[in-house]
């Protein structure tokens, strides 16, 4: 297990000009389902394909046409209820939301209001200070994406691409138990990490396939604790809803800014409409869409095309025999078997090929080592090129071939960032790149005791300096490794410096 304190969330209190006051927030992150169909039809879900290129009769609402269920999309968010620990309902029902939209060509969303597939779970948080935070899941729904209204192709018209029209999305409620702006840019960080390991939605948040809702409120300080203990939302004040928030900085800056615009309105006397809102980030700023709608302003009721979905717990079972392992356990894992920290081990397990990469360059070598040279040399100089891991010219069995080679005392660590360089800028296998290019560092001690003995008999004055302050012995060490063309063995030479100058 981690080593990790789980604290009762801490809220972040904003300063008013009368009060202080808390923020609340829930999250309603919506995850398109890795699949490569829909899930009612069997048209693709094709990112970037032309304007309605993948759009089946289903999708968009032809007469006498009914939608069936694609199994692997229950599958994939069965597969994330498992993944967060949530109850699994083996009873679930689809219900239809009825509202009117170009981009909703049924004039009605198929969803999950009553009868959810996934119930109650958890995500842990870590905070970065050796803390971590659970934020409850209420519910897990499935149900099927409206297609995309585009208005900027011509200022006197507007367009509708229905290629997104029915692509399946888990729709992960949260409870109000996120307390400030970067708590909830870690859930939904979190949250797309566990999903990507379950490969049950890719995360990718500038295609729009992980997106969330905001809701934010404050309230006075001890009213959050009043909400706990009686589940009683209107101790939280009401509650506006930041809509398709796509960037971790922009859900920070939204937050901060709705919380300030809410408080200034309170304290005036005045009080807050439940609406939905946009934010603006350009101007750094949340604006009113709509009125928020309630429950019944959708005249929600079961859709009569399809029938309650029942599941065997057994079918469950089966899933949750395949689950990888998950982030949690995979950096604990990485801690106690490589030794690495906390921090190097949270950077390595971010991402699925993180961990498989560095997994490879560590069989059988230094763990520690490995995961210096994978997040300060490799991800480094990734970084700075702007690259990502799956473009990277070393390949972990190159990169862990270098590492052997230092292990083995072959080459030293001067001699295996060369080395790094060559296999980065032209490829090739380390170890054959040693031997052909004479990079073999030096381990004969008679030789370095050769090279020892003509630095010291070339600068008799420092000798003497040396013996009366043994902290520059260290000059001479760097004489003998400059002498040698760095391939000498520096722990050999300093041992050897060390004796000849008697220190």
């Amino acid at each position: 297990m981690l080593d990790l304190t789980y604290e009762t969330p801490k809220p972040k209190m904003i300063a008013g000009a009368k009060h202080d006051w808390e923020l609340v927030i829930g999250m309603e992150v919506h995850a398109q389902v890795s699949s490569q169909a829909k899930l009612f039809s069997g048209a693709s879900t094709q990112f970037g394909a032309e304007p309605n290129a993948n759009v089946a009769f289903v999708d968009a609402a032809m007469p006498g046409m009914l939608p069936v269920i694609n199994e692997y999309c229950i599958e994939q968010a069965v597969r994330t209820g498992l993944g967060l620990k949530a109850q699994i309902n083996l009873k679930s029902a689809f219900d239809r939301k009825n509202y009117f939209y170009p981009d909703l060509p049924q004039g009605y969303q198929i969803s999950q209001l009553y009868e959810p597939l996934v119930g109650e779970g958890e995500v842990l948080v870590e905070m970065g200070d050796g803390t971590a935070r659970k934020v409850r899941i209420e519910r897990i729904h499935v149900e099927q994406d409206a297609g995309k209204s585009i208005h900027d192709m011509d200022p006197n018209m507007s367009f509708v691409d229905l290629n997104r029209t029915g692509v399946a999305l888990m729709e992960i409620v949260s409870r109000p138990d996120i307390r400030g702006p970067e708590e909830a840019a870690a859930y939904v960080v979190k949250l797309r990490q566990i999903l990507q390991y379950l490969g049950t939605c890719d995360g990718n948040m500038q295609n729009g396939n992980l997106r969330a809702d905001v809701n934010v409120s404050v309230c006075l300080p001890g009213q959050y604790e009043k909400y706990q203990a009686t589940q009683d939302f209107s101790h939280l004040g009401t509650r506006c809803e930041i809509k398709n928030m796509n960037s971790m900085r922009f859900i920070q800056q939204a937050i901060d800014y709705e919380a300030k615009r809410q408080i200034a309105i309170l304290e005036a006397g005045g009080s807050i409409d439940q609406e939905t809102r946009l934010y603006d980030p350009d101007k750094g700023e949340t604006r009113s869409m709509r009125s928020k709608e309630e429950a019944h302003d959708y005249r929600y009721f079961p859709d009569p095309d399809l029938l309650p979905l029942e599941i065997e717990q057994g079918w469950v079972d089966d899933i949750r025999n395949t689950l990888p392992e998950l982030p949690d356990e995979k950096k604990a894992r990485f801690i106690a078997d490589y030794g690495l920290s906390d921090y190097d081990a949270s950077v390595l397990t971010s991402e699925t090929a993180s961990a498989n990469y560095f997994e490879k360059v560590a069989e059988g070598r230094d763990g520690k080592m490995a995961a210096n040279w994978v997040i300060n040399e490799l991800f480094g100089r990734l970084k700075k090129e702007d690259h990502a891991l799956a473009d990277s010219p070393v390949s972990p069995e190159q990169l862990g071939g270098i590492i052997a080679l230092i292990q083995k005392g072959d080459i030293s660590g001067k001699i295996a960032k060369d080395l790094f360089e060559i296999v980065y800028t032209e490829g090739g296998d380390p170890a054959q790149i040693v031997e052909a290019r004479g990079m073999k560092q030096v381990t004969d001690t008679g030789a370095i005791e050769t090279a020892v003995d003509e630095v010291i008999a070339a600068n008799p004055a420092q000798v003497e300096k040396a013996k009366a302050n043994p902290k520059l012995a260290g000059w001479f060490v760097g004489q003998v490794m400059k002498a040698t063309g760095g391939k000498a063995n520096p722990k050999a030479v300093n041992e050897i410096v060390s004796a000849k100058l008697g220190l």
